[in-house]
């Protein structure tokens, strides 16, 4: 079953690496991120990428949100955070290479758990990705409630981009 908006944000465990400015080249330390504590209370923009370095996750999906990163967060986001299939390292460099620093967080859901929970994962085996890759969507999350949910019909960002969630915040 797909999540929808009024419901209730599953909880998962999702892994990322912390931003540390003392040292922005190099590989940190994994942490753990358990959702239902991270977002509890808050205003989260979730936005979900089949892969990151892939072309449509680099060229359109990304800068979007860099560019609105101000915006969003003026708007009422206490957190916006990028997740993907891709393991917690690859997210980092990822997250590095847009120099987003702790801006933005890069979380990793390489498990599926999260996007199992969402019902929103796509089978990459054809396109030589892996059986479990996060549909492109994009999610408001307000206090553990989903308030807005746009998940990408075809290839491209529509409704998963920075400026319709703008818009809907």
């Amino acid at each position: 079953m797909t999540i929808k908006v009024g419901d209730v944000f599953p909880d998962a465990v999702l892994s990322y690496v912390p931003y540390d400015p003392s040292n922005p080249d190099a590989c940190g330390l994994p942490q753990t991120l358990n959702t239902r504590e991270a977002f509890k209370g808050k205003k989260v923009v979730l936005f979900a990428v089949p892969g990151a370095f892939t072309p449509t996750c680099s060229e359109q999906h990304m800068p979007g949100y860099i560019q609105h990163i101000d915006e969003l967060k003026h708007k009422g986001a206490d957190i916006v955070a990028c997740v993907a299939s891709n393991d917690q390292f690859v997210m980092d460099a990822w997250g590095k290479s847009y120099k987003v620093k702790d801006d933005i967080m890069m979380l990793s859901d390489a498990n599926g758990e999260l996007g199992s929970a969402l019902g929103l994962v796509n089978d990459g085996t054809a396109k030589r990705m892996g059986p479990i890759r996060l549909a492109r969507f994009a999610l408001i999350i307000d206090d553990l409630k989903v308030v807005y949910l746009g998940v990408e019909p075809a290839r491209g960002v529509t409704v998963s981009g920075a400026e319709a969630v703008l818009a809907k915040l």
